[in-house]
């Protein structure tokens, strides 16, 4: 197993920029190369929503947050708490609803679609890893699946998806599954991850009706 304990660049500039983790710059990457959030953006009457799976420590939901200033809605589940050291309040805002949970759990999944559609579903969420590749690779694929559901029930025609996946075994299958579901389908490597990491992002951009 690798060792993370020294923080390296990324994480000095989370916390230097008010973040807990340094994985707000995969999805800032993210969302500055495919325009992950244009779907949200001006021309719309409505109020964009926005659900995060697997938000904690929180850094995600607080990019979210940060963007919109104030506007839109924003859902996360996690089975962990948040983290509020750099949220400044914003987690306590109206425009905020935060679920501790199971997201495979019937309650937990009935509160989150109960206030869909979303526009963009977002999902960093791994699982416990145990050190076996194979043993990793297929729990993260059953998690991606869920989110994909997820994306599958409550995500708005014309929304967008970025969800995390460890590569191995058979995580294509869910690539294939989302280009069934979207009218782009890739897979995206964010400079920020970890070179040694398995961890790759899929993203399903164009929600098909």
């Amino acid at each position: 197993m690798a060792n993370y304990k020294k923080p390296d660049y990324w994480q000095q500039k989370a916390r230097k920029e008010g973040y807990p983790a340094r994985s707000v710059y995969k999805l800032k990457e993210i969302d500055e190369k495919f325009g992950l959030f244009r779907v949200c953006k001006s021309g719309r009457p409505d109020i964009p929503r926005i659900l995060d799976i697997g938000a904690a420590p929180g850094s995600w939901s607080l990019y979210v947050l940060r963007k919109f200033d104030g506007n839109g809605f924003l859902a996360a589940a996690d089975l962990s708490p948040l983290s509020r050291e750099f949220d400044k309040g914003l987690f306590d805002s109206g425009n905020f609803f935060f679920i501790q949970g199971d997201v495979t759990a019937a309650q937990v999944r009935e509160s989150l679609l109960s206030k869909s559609p979303y526009n963009v579903i977002i999902s960093d969420a791994a699982p416990g890893t145990t050190g076996n590749h194979i043993v990793d690779s297929a729990r993260s694929l059953e998690l991606a699946q869920t989110v994909v559901g997820y994306a599958q029930d409550a995500l708005a025609a014309g929304g967008n998806l970025v969800v995390k996946i460890f590569q191995g075994g058979e995580t294509n299958a869910v690539l294939k599954r989302m280009k069934t579901l979207f009218t782009t389908a890739k897979s995206y490597k964010p400079e920020a991850c970890r070179s040694e990491s398995v961890e790759t992002y899929f993203l399903g951009l164009g929600r098909v009706t």
